[in-house]
Order: C-alpha cells, then structure tokens, then sequence
C-alpha cells in the first residue's frame, strides 16, 4: 500500500463506525498521517464544506462538445453532468448516434444538432445548486423531444417540473438495492450512488407518475412524466460490473423515440413509452 501510494486506516472498529454513521447521519471526516490531535482533526472536517448546496458538475463536464458514436441509429445528445462512460456505451450498443455536449450548452446549440432525443446524465452535487441547468431542462420539456434522465439528470427533471430534491440522512451506494417497479410489480435489483432523492407530493405531483420505489428506505427511484415524452430513475442501469435487471430503460428510451418519430410522420396519437414492460434482466 506505501509503495502504491494508497491510503489506510488502523486500529479502528469499522463495525461501530457503520453504527454511528447509521445512527447520526453521513458527515465528513478526515484520514491524515502528519496532524494526529483530535481537536484539528475535527475542526478540519467540520471546516469542509457540506454537500448540500454544492455545485460540482461543472467541475466534472466535458470542456467541449464530442462525438462518441457514429452509428446509423437515432440521434441522441447527451447533456454531461459526470456522464459515465457505460451510458454512452449503452446508447451506441443501440446504434445510437450520440454526441455528447458541456453542462452549460445552451439548449439552442444542442437543438441545431438535431437530436431526436436527449439524455441528461449523472453527476456530482446538489441539483439545487443549478438553477441554469434547471431552466435549459424546463425549456427543453417544451420541445417535445424524449428525455431521459438518470440521477442528477433525474433530479433536474423534477425540479424543473416542481417537485424538491432533499439531501438524504444516509445516501444509497453500492450495488444490490432492491427497487420495486410499480407498473409490473417486478423488483429489480439494482446499483445506486446517490446522497440526494426526489421529494414526492401526491397533492402536488408536478406532472409526473412515480414509477419506481426504493424497497430499503421507500423512497423514489423513478417517474414518467405526464406532460411531455420523459421519465427518469434514481439509480444506474447501466452500471457495469452491476446487476442487468434495468437496462431494458435504455430500449424504452429508444422506443420513445420511435414513437415520437411516428407520431410527427402519421400525425396520429401514440403511446408514451414507459418503463415497465420489460421481463427483468
């Protein structure tokens, strides 16, 4: 570990500090090998900054707009929050052809791609802190286009529809979290890395269906949205090495769409795509 420069932690009972955490709450704290006194120590941590109110993705996009995939599919612009890799992946395992654009692109930029859909992707940070973000999100349900969000993208389509985002007491991380999918009845299992999650009112429901639940703590993990082509999820579908149960989302993304496509070329009505009608894995 000293020859690889890595960082580790002795003589402490790991088993009672999950307790304390469980019990009190996520809070910071300090490793060092040169300041030893408690005192510094703790003032050190309380020093940092909290994450509530943090905006982070800025520091994490990408400086420039670039083509990830060039295939003959779909066209899909990707808004990168901290986007992962394996997202991109997924899309152009799809044949998708993805471009992938900074946090702050003005919407009219990324229109003049012509993308037949966009996602908004993951990321660091408290979404409250983006109220730009929050309003190119709000412009962009207007355009009719399918949007799909995962995590911070999520929590950005909710708050551009008005329902809140709180920091949760204790985040969900790791994988094997077990979220019901409401539709089907199905529970998938799931990977999760979040400390912030979608507030949601019945009496006040910001034009949106919840989808999926967290069975551990109950809290929401997806919707779809009644008043333009969308739906979101907490969690990571594409996560690799991870459970599959979930990646049928990226399929009904693509379904959407088609949909959408159809419904401009016929001028007739068709469904919204929903993210329930796939056998789990």
């Amino acid at each position: 570990m000293k020859d690889s420069g890595l960082v580790g932690i002795s003589g402490v009972d790991t088993r009672r500090l999950v307790l304390h955490i469980r019990e009190h709450g996520v809070m910071n704290a300090v490793i060092s090998s040169a300041d030893l006194e408690d005192a510094s120590l703790v003032a050190k941590a309380k020093a940092h900054p909290s994450m509530a109110g943090l905006e982070l993705a800025s520091r994490v996009t990408t400086a420039e707009a670039y083509d990830f995939s060039e295939g003959s599919g779909y066209r899909i612009a990707v808004y990168d929050y901290g986007v992962k890799q394996n997202i991109l992946r997924s899309f152009a395992a799809r044949d998708g052809k993805v471009r992938v654009f900074p946090a702050s692109t003005p919407l009219g930029e990324v229109l003049d791609w012509q993308p037949e859909g966009i996602f908004l992707s993951n990321g660091p940070g408290d979404p409250r802190a983006m109220p730009e973000s929050i309003e190119t999100v709000r412009a962009l349900t207007k355009t009719g286009i399918p949007i799909f969000g995962i995590c911070l993208g999520h929590q950005l389509m909710a708050l551009s529809e008005g329902l809140d985002v709180f920091k949760m007491r204790v985040g969900h991380r790791g994988a094997n979290q077990p979220v019901r999918n409401q539709a089907t009845g199905r529970v998938e299992i799931t990977t999760q890395n979040h400390g912030f999650a979608v507030e949601f009112d019945t009496s006040n429901d910001g034009g949106a269906t919840v989808t999926h639940v967290n069975l551990n703590d109950q809290t929401l993990e997806g919707l779809q949205f009644k008043n333009f082509p969308g739906f979101s999820v907490q969690y990571h579908p594409e996560a690799s090495p991870g459970p599959h149960d979930s990646r049928y989302l990226f399929d009904d993304f693509m379904q959407a769409i088609h949909d959408r496509i159809e419904q401009n070329r016929t001028g007739s009505p068709t469904k919204t795509s929903q993210p329930d009608n796939q056998t789990a894995g």
